[in-house]
């Protein structure tokens, strides 16, 4: 096998939900970006693993069991599989199922925090200082002080913690944050994306202490630090360390060599831009890690730190303020307007950037009308009817033998999923090539042509011109809305393209968006709208 390399490797993940409670938007949004991400790689042809799970071993998850009167084992495996059915029934592609409560991640976690124990970049020390209890958090000083000592999440009091604790030796590693920060910048590829949320880690950074990395009174619940039952391993390094348990063996440190695409919400930045690498740049010092911060991670790793859903009122929407949407809620969504139209908006008006995002039905039956009725579905519709109607449900030939290639729009396509502007190059991009389908129509007026029976050649070229265009512009959407595409297939005489895509199975985008594979002949089914256009009831 010829070694992995950034272009031919993929390596995506989520943070690990906390089981405190059932998933809501928030967690289905991150997710449903990843694996948007993860099909497209999937798509490329590249050899993808997409990875998310549950974050087990928090305070608030052992307090949380235990107002239910459950041990926090049986509240996790309760709420853990709740994730695994929502992301399931929402097709997510996952490749595997983080718990942090599984023996083969506190095996792993054990063995990353003894060989930090013998570097000596883990020791132990006292901690007192300022403790966010609804982030389990430490916080610094000038921070409390700044928010006047209340979390700046939930607003409550900050609590103030004296306790022995083991320490990683962050602040070591301060000068080799900041190189590797500004050689990602020479390189032309920031570590953290957004770029505009680099200059906050990199200030802080530059002021970095070293940070506690264990807990005292957790009754047990979480993995003990090495040599010390007493101790348990904070929850954040726990939880962190994830993404490296999940893939550290023959059969998949390849994804890791090759750099991951980490996609968080942006209240974990801290810990994913600055903790995390110098965690990494730590346990590669020891004996047998030199490959956990090789020459790949260090080029390609990724942090995408995206914004809130907020509500119509302007609020974050969690569970803490209790205007989150749940399973239940999504579940609607889902049977009024089917899957891939929540997939489609949460993919195109989600808060990819530094800015939030409002979650509106309003606006959710705007984007569905708009983008996915009138534009894909009615488009598909009124070229498989047309075809229908003058070639008797059969592919018609293009008599002029001219090609409609759309290179500049594929190229920018990937560009676009690339840089994961995922607006872009659907709406920008994808969106065009069908566009241009309807553009097409009304300057030929296939319809009007085919009133005369000598036009039926002309005629034949404009629907084969229409449906090879639609062909191609599935490919590029398939990722965002993969049944209906893979529904528009069957039609056109394409399911090979779904089966070779099944079970994450690798497509090939570049041969699939050639031109002239759709051949004359081949039976075009009309079907039932992909997308009915949704009636508002007046009241």
């Amino acid at each position: 096998m010829s070694t992995p390399t950034p272009e031919n490797t993929f390596y995506v993940t989520t943070p690990i939900y906390y089981v405190n409670d059932k998933p809501h938007l928030g967690h289905v949004y991150t997710t449903m970006v990843a694996d948007v991400v993860a099909r497209y790689h999937r798509l490329r042809g590249d050899d993808t693993f997409f990875l998310t799970g549950v974050d087990e071993h928090a305070a608030k998850v052992s307090d949380k069991a235990a107002e239910h009167g459950l041990s926090p084992q049986a509240w996790a495996d309760q709420n853990a599989a709740a994730f695994r059915g929502t992301f399931g029934k929402l097709e997510m592609t996952n490749d595997d199922f983080v718990r942090t409560s599984s023996d083969r991640h506190k095996r792993k976690v054990t063995e990353y925090v003894s060989a930090l124990l013998k570097s000596g970049d883990v020791y132990e020390g006292e901690y007192v200082g300022w403790y966010d209890a609804g982030q389990e958090e430490y916080v610094p000083e000038n921070k409390a002080k700044e928010t006047d000592y209340k979390s700046p999440v939930n607003g409550k009091p900050l609590v103030k913690k004296a306790e022995k604790n083991y320490f990683f030796r962050l602040s070591a590693y301060v000068d080799d944050l900041l190189a590797f920060y500004e050689h990602r910048d020479q390189a032309g590829k920031g570590y953290v994306q957004p770029e505009a949320r680099k200059n906050e880690i990199v200030n802080r950074i530059k002021e970095a202490k070293d940070v506690p990395i264990s807990r005292t009174g957790s009754g047990g619940w979480g993995i003990p630090v090495p040599g010390d039952e007493e101790q348990t391993i904070y929850v954040w390094i726990d939880a962190l360390f994830n993404y490296l348990t999940y893939v550290d063996d023959d059969d998949r440190r390849h994804y890791w060599e090759s750099g991951a695409t980490h996609f968080i919400a942006k209240d974990i930045l801290w810990f994913h831009a600055a903790i995390w690498p110098a965690l990494q740049m730590a346990l590669a010092k020891c004996e047998g890690y030199e490959w956990v911060w090789g020459e790949g991670v260090q080029q390609s790793q990724l942090v995408y730190s995206h914004s809130y859903w907020v509500s119509d009122s302007g609020e974050k929407m969690s569970k803490t303020l209790g205007n989150f949407l749940d399973p239940a809620a999504i579940d609607n969504y889902v049977d009024e307007f089917g899957l891939d139209a929540l997939r489609y908006f949460l993919a195109t008006r989600g808060p990819l950037g530094t800015t939030d995002s409002a979650f509106s039905p309003d606006l959710f039956v705007e984007v569905y009308n708009n983008d996915l009725a009138n534009t894909f579905g009615n488009s598909a519709s009124r070229v498989s009817n047309m075809i229908g109607r003058y070639f008797d449900g059969s592919c018609p030939a293009s008599s002029s033998g001219e090609t409609r290639e759309f290179p500049g729009v594929i190229n920018a396509y990937q560009t676009s999923m690339q840089a994961i502007s995922l607006w872009a190059a659907v709406i920008g991009h994808a969106m065009e090539a069908v566009g241009s389908v309807d553009s097409y129509i009304e300057q030929t007026q296939p319809f009007k042509l085919a009133k005369d029976p000598a036009n039926l050649p002309e005629v034949g070229t404009i629907l084969y011109n229409c449906a090879e265009a639609l062909r191609i512009a599935s490919v590029l959407l398939w990722p965002f809305i993969p049944d209906k595409c893979e529904a528009f297939w069957s039609r056109i005489g394409f399911g090979h393209y779904a089966e070779q895509l099944k079970g994450n199975g690798r497509g090939d985008l570049e041969a699939w968006v050639k031109w002239g594979q759709l051949k004359p002949g081949t039976p075009i089914e009309k079907g039932e709208a992909l997308f009915p256009r949704y009636q508002v009831e007046k009241k």
